[in-house]
């Protein structure tokens, strides 16, 4: 009727005197009605005194059934998977309802309960088995379900979110109850009640533990400051009080409130006399017991030089930061994109450059050794392996990864374009990469990619492939320039602000002498499909442009399902990428003005959309409304459809069938090429299987047969 399990350990093994332990049903402290699951696996903790375990109910096996599933024997539809998104219901006998019961007060929506169904069948709470008592703990329950456990199986601390999950699927803003849980004996007492976010960084296992190295105190950020809590004492401190930095993300113009800076936690000093913090650009030794915090790299503001993650030397290192010691940071400057690594002390301040260059760099140096292992790349240099000596001295190259680059058409590198958004969304940057074969003066035909903030991937160096929806590395080969610029945003108006920092990114890049004004093409994806949607009723800059799986009326989009996932589309709209204040009843004019679908009538030029039927991000009826929308209008649009395709592609052959129609969409009205009868007629159903035969020599490498008209 169930299944039985068991949990064996054996420590000591090394001593005279090694220990077995079996813990069962019948263990000390096993709460009644509760038994020892096999859907967590077992841990040591670090000292080795205790072992962390799951606990679940008992799960009798239902009744067999022979009775075919819903739908005549068919195969239900996987949840999302249906055109609409459709979830699909349980497999019952003929006289049970297929029902699925959507109800106002559900904490989770039911599409998301059934997309979780695996994920909650398998929950258990988490135990421990204390060596010292040979007692077993329940540390979480059904409403404070997890636990972060300290590193001397002192303490943990628990989360518990029931309170505010209805909410946070409503509109996004996740909060949790706090609570420090004694891992021996699973007593607990409140830390802090409505903690915004995630939590402080390794809350759930991740980044630099946010535990004191003597497990005695726990570091966390609450909206705006850094706060430690005392274990012993249960008072909780902010020790970023009157400190002259601001330890909340400036820059992140979501509807949020001072949101974490991602990576903030930099670690406890060994002495857990100190925590090592960042802002949005410098780091920070913040004292917990009081004096002052002294910002270690000193210059990272001034000189707008980000001090990104710390370089660890010795993963096994767990005992907290050696303050005697310098620190490796790697550096990063926001608006020369140039990389490198710096060594800082923690205790007298002060950064020393090691290295600096015009380049993406990842730094590594041997646990044991002095040599360092440095990758490098650029849009021209792929990201091979070198290595150095101490004092990063003697490089020498370890990789010759892509030596086929020299055969193909590829870019010089690229440019730079600095451009100031209207409607002060201030100075921004794009990265704009030069054709193949550039000549100075000359102006080319230009595709601009969006999405929301791309230039810091400036250096990032792009493999062709069919896979990517605009690659530069093929559309440079091509003989085009790509342009990708940054784009900010203001609350209730993420469209327009789309509009108001692309066109001027363009206009620069014009200005600049590289761009065609006359051939100048758009594309994006999700978000970038809904903003290229959005921004081509708005503007005549571009001549055609291609949206793919865009969100094109935000009224019906804020009340669909992120079928994925099974989350309410409302909670993306108000707490993250839509950037509104409320839902479509509480601002409806800022929905409505940054409609596409609104402004279907000014559109004028061709319009390609991609939108999938299994699309679970974007529902497809976004696409295909639009699309009837322009076609009624007697727009040039065509949409195309990938069957049983879900937010992106994933079949080879039509991740190769997109690459190609989006050269030929481009080349055709960027590049004055002859148009293919796809593009100019459509082709009909009957007529489909012979088309789609007839242009597997075109995406296929193997074939012999060619298009000259498609080869860069």
């Amino acid at each position: 009727r169930d299944t039985v399990s068991t949990v064996l350990g054996w420590a000591r093994l090394a001593s005279r005197a090694p220990i077995t332990v079996t813990i069962d049903d019948k263990s000390a402290g096993i709460p009644q009605g509760l038994m020892v699951s096999a859907d967590r696996a077992p841990r040591w903790s670090d000292a080795q005194g205790t072992i962390y375990f799951g606990l679940r109910e008992p799960r009798p096996a239902p009744p067999a059934s022979t009775a075919p599933p819903v739908g005549g024997g068919a195969s239900a539809p996987a949840p999302g998977a249906g055109a609409g998104g459709q979830i699909a219901p349980a497999r019952q006998d003929e006289d049970t309802p297929s029902l699925i019961l959507w109800h106002w007060k559900d904490p989770r929506m039911q599409s998301q309960q059934q997309v979780q169904e695996a994920q909650d069948k398998a929950f258990s709470y988490m135990a421990s088995y204390d060596f010292g008592s040979s007692k077993v703990a329940k540390l979480t329950d059904d409403k404070m379900r997890t636990v972060a456990t300290g590193p001397k199986d002192t303490w943990g601390v628990g989360s518990d979110d029931a309170e505010y999950e209805r909410d946070q699927g409503i509109k996004g803003f996740a909060f949790r109850d706090m609570y420090a849980v004694n891992l021996a004996t699973g007593e607990r007492k409140l830390i802090q009640k409505k903690v915004a976010g995630g939590g402080g960084g390794g809350f759930g296992g991740f980044g630099p533990s946010p535990f004191s190295p003597d497990n005695g105190k726990y570091a966390y950020y609450d909206t705006g400051d850094w706060k430690v809590y005392d274990f012993a004492s249960g008072a909780t401190k902010v020790v970023t009080t009157g400190v002259p930095a601001k330890f909340w993300n400036t820059e992140d113009d979501h509807n949020q409130v001072k949101p974490a800076i991602g990576g903030a936690l930099v670690g406890w000093s060994k002495d857990g006399a100190h925590l090592i913090l960042k802002d949005n650009w410098d780091a920070w030794r913040v004292p917990v017991n009081g004096g002052a915090a002294v910002n270690i790299t000193a210059n990272g503001q001034k000189d707008q030089i980000r001090y990104q993650g710390r370089l660890i030397m010795d993963p096994r290192d767990r005992g907290g930061i050696d303050l005697a010691k310098p620190l490796y940071f790697q550096t990063y400057g926001e608006w020369t994109k140039k990389e490198g690594l710096s060594s800082v002390d923690p205790m007298k301040g002060g950064a020393t450059v090691l290295t600096w260059e015009d380049a993406k760099v990842n730094y590594r140096k041997a646990r044991d050794g002095d040599t360092w292992l440095l990758q490098r790349q650029t849009v021209v240099k792929y990201p091979d392996f070198y290595a150095m000596d101490d004092g990063f001295k003697g490089e020498r190259r370890l990789t010759d990864a892509n030596p086929q680059q020299k055969d193909v058409a590829w870019t010089p590198g690229g440019v730079l374009i600095n451009y100031s958004c209207e409607n002060g969304l201030g100075k921004r940057q794009a990265a704009l990469y030069l054709p193949a074969g550039y000549e100075k003066g000359k102006r080319y035909p230009t595709l601009t990619y969006i999405y929301e903030k791309l230039s810091q991937g400036f250096h990032v160096y792009a493999e062709p492939n069919a896979t990517r929806y605009s690659n530069p590395a093929v559309f440079t080969s091509r003989g085009y320039a790509f342009l990708q610029p940054d784009i900010a945003y203001k609350i209730n108006d993420p469209g327009r602000s789309a509009l108001w920092c692309i066109v001027p990114a363009v206009k620069a890049a014009i200005a600049a002498g590289y761009v065609d004004p006359d051939r100048v093409g758009l594309q994006g994806h999700s978000w970038g499909g809904y903003q290229t949607t959005f921004v081509t009723t708005q503007t005549k800059v571009f001549k055609t442009a291609i949206a793919g799986a865009p969100l094109t009326d935000m009224i019906s989009m804020a009340g669909s399902v992120y079928w994925n996932t099974g989350a309410s589309d409302n909670s993306i709209f108000i707490a993250s990428q839509g950037r509104f204040t409320g839902g479509p009843n509480d601002v409806p004019d800022a929905y409505v003005r940054n409609s596409p679908q609104q402004f279907a009538q000014n559109l004028s030029i061709p319009f390609m959309i991609l939108h999938n039927d299994r699309d679970g991000a974007v529902d497809f009826n976004q696409g295909i409304t639009y699309y009837n929308h322009l076609r009624n209008l007697g727009k040039d649009v065509v949409l195309l459809e990938y069957v049983g395709e879900n937010h992106g592609l994933a079949r080879a052959a039509n991740q190769k069938d997109y690459a190609l129609r989006m050269t030929e969409w481009f080349d055709t009205f960027l590049r004055d090429q002859p148009a293919p009868d796809w593009i100019k007629d459509g082709v009909p159903r009957l007529k489909m299987e012979d088309h789609l035969k007839g242009r597997r020599p075109m995406v296929d490498p193997k074939a012999t047969v060619t298009t000259p008209r498609i080869t860069p």
